[in-house]
């Protein structure tokens, strides 16, 4: 890793270029808040004046701010580069074991490596390549098969040469695979949330896994960080630092990928919109799934009679949504299905399993806190990522709770299949009704459009899904939503971008990818080697 006294050496900016790049910022108006951030950045870490030119911030999450910045190199041209500025509060082993993950493992097939790190008291800066990317929520629809194809053909090899280190990712999403469509980079990034395996070659890996069993051993809550969505999309932490941080701290702001969210036309469910449902005030949903945080059973006792019922309980005939309750099949109780909770469940000992990565992409073993967890659940995470690419939907599943985001996954997969599946990584699921598994070719095409809507194989949610047959219809009543691109996309269109023939072996990657067994599930080095990829393996 080159030093920042070499660095420094070779970038003095000249009067000319300062003024150069004045000009180019006051075209561009960068907004106040983010020159705040960018001056605020700049008195934090000193260090960082002597060597880039910081231009504009490109993200921002509950961890850390990402910002882009300009060093000039000796030969006289400029470089760009991201500056990830983590956050004051974070552990720093945590720091240092992500920055190690950058360094051995990254820098090479399609992994983000690191060039510099900058560090002035609490403040650490990881400076990184910069790749130039679109978001993925305004492509995935403009995509054709081939790219489709070679974009997780890349993704697949990024995520064996992590494996390999023992580096389980766990924040797998587009958002973490940068993706330069011009140029055909790829670039896999933040291991903020990543652990390793039992064999992992990262050592300060190991030391985050004895830190969290040392605190669990002692009794506490497992130390779980915030659910990944809000490291790109939540408002900004305000914490204390050792200066004042000039900007507001009731500002919120959100990433480009979620404004860009919010100009997508319908979720994947149609017009009954499972991704916009309103949380219930209910916190209890189940054993082993949402446990009280208090460990005061006779506490417990006291307010076990105020408790709203269990979920389970409000399932019946009437009910609207399905809604699954997972919890250890070890331990029985005989308060199931009714208004008390009994002392067995009361005095059952919380269970501690990771919960880390972003919701809509987590694992059915995440969901239902399988304490044994493993870079399956980085193919799992692979797996809704080809859903998105094929059936032309992102995000395509977004809840508000592990159960509900466990009903989404039943939706597709089966409530049958996800019952059983469970049982073999030892839990179990328990739901209202019977869901019946899907085909994912039809469900695929359907909402890519290839095929008509009206379709009985599918549910109704499916089925509601607007098509090229009677794109120029107006929309049903209670639709108010603007028809996208998709919905009127002709067949010429789409033979031309591949997705009307799209061919079987796609379908089996996908359904290997999702399968609800991790222990079957397919693995990185073994999707490579899948007939899909026949003739560009390198």
């Amino acid at each position: 890793m080159a030093t920042v006294e070499s660095v420094a050496a070779s970038s003095t900016h000249s009067a000319e270029d300062v003024k150069h790049s004045e000009k180019e910022t006051n075209k561009r108006k960068i907004p106040r808040d983010v020159e705040m951030d960018i001056e605020y950045l700049y008195e934090v870490v000193p260090q960082l004046s002597r060597v880039f030119r910081i231009t504009d911030k490109i993200g921002e999450g509950t961890f850390s701010s990402v910002y882009l910045g300009e060093a000039q190199k000796s030969d006289g041209t400029r470089e760009k580069f991201a500056l990830k500025h983590l956050i004051p509060t974070s552990h720093p082993v945590r720091i240092a074991a992500e920055l190690q993950c950058l360094t051995v493992a990254g820098g090479k097939e399609n992994v983000m490596g690191v060039t510099y790190c900058f560090r002035k008291d609490h403040h650490v800066v990881i400076v990184m390549p910069y790749v130039e990317h679109q978001a993925f929520v305004d492509i995935v629809e403009t995509l054709s098969f081939e790219e489709a194809r070679q974009y997780m053909y890349h993704l697949l090899k990024a995520l064996k040469h992590i494996h390999e280190f023992g580096i389980i990712h766990r924040d797998i999403k587009p958002t973490n695979f940068l993706y330069n469509r011009r140029e055909k980079k790829y670039a896999l990034v933040d291991f903020g949330l990543a652990q390793g395996t039992p064999d992992t070659h990262i050592e300060l890996l190991k030391v985050v896994k004895s830190q969290k069993a040392q605190k669990d051993s002692h009794g506490k809550q497992a130390l779980v960080p915030l659910p990944p969505n809000t490291r790109s999309c939540t408002p900004h932490s305000s914490t204390k630092a050792a200066v004042k941080r000039p900007s507001p701290q009731s500002r919120t702001k959100h990433t480009k990928e979620l404004m860009g969210l919010c100009k997508t036309p319908r979720s994947v469910f149609g017009e009954r919109n499972l991704n916009s449902i309103t949380p219930q005030t209910d916190q209890t949903q189940g054993h082993g799934i949402k446990p009280t945080k208090t460990d005061d059973i006779i506490a417990r006792k006291f307010v076990s009679t105020k408790r709203r019922p269990l979920p389970a309980r409000a399932l019946g005939p009437t009910s609207q949504k399905t809604k699954p309750v997972a919890f250890n099949p070890s331990l029985t109780c005989n308060c199931y299905m009714t208004d008390r909770v009994c002392n067995i469940c009361l005095s059952r000992k919380q269970q501690v399993a990771p919960r880390a990565g972003t919701p809509g992409f987590r694992a059915p073993e995440v969901l239902t806190k399988c304490p044994d967890q493993g870079t399956a659940i980085d193919m799992w995470s692979a797996g809704v990522i080809l859903l998105s690419l094929l059936s032309g939907r992102y995000p395509f599943f977004k809840a508000n709770d592990d159960l509900m985001a466990l009903t989404q996954i039943m939706t597709i997969r089966g409530s049958r299949e996800t019952i059983q599946a469970a049982k073999k990584f030892g839990k179990a699921v328990v739901c209202s009704r019977e869901l019946p598994r899907l085909d994912l070719r039809i469900l695929c095409e359907t909402l890519r459009g290839v095929r008509p809507c009206g379709d009985d194989s599918l549910p109704l949610e499916f089925r509601s899904s607007r098509h090229p047959a009677d794109g120029k219809k107006a929309p049903p009543s209670g639709r108010a939503e603007k028809l996208s691109s998709a919905d009127t996309r002709d067949a010429t269109e789409l033979h031309v971008m591949g997705w009307d023939r799209v061919p079987d072996e796609v379908y089996d990657l996908l359904d290997k990818l999702l399968d609800l067994n991790p222990e079957t599930r397919i693995t990185a080095a073994a999707a490579l080697q899948h007939p899909v990829f026949k003739d560009i393996r390198d």
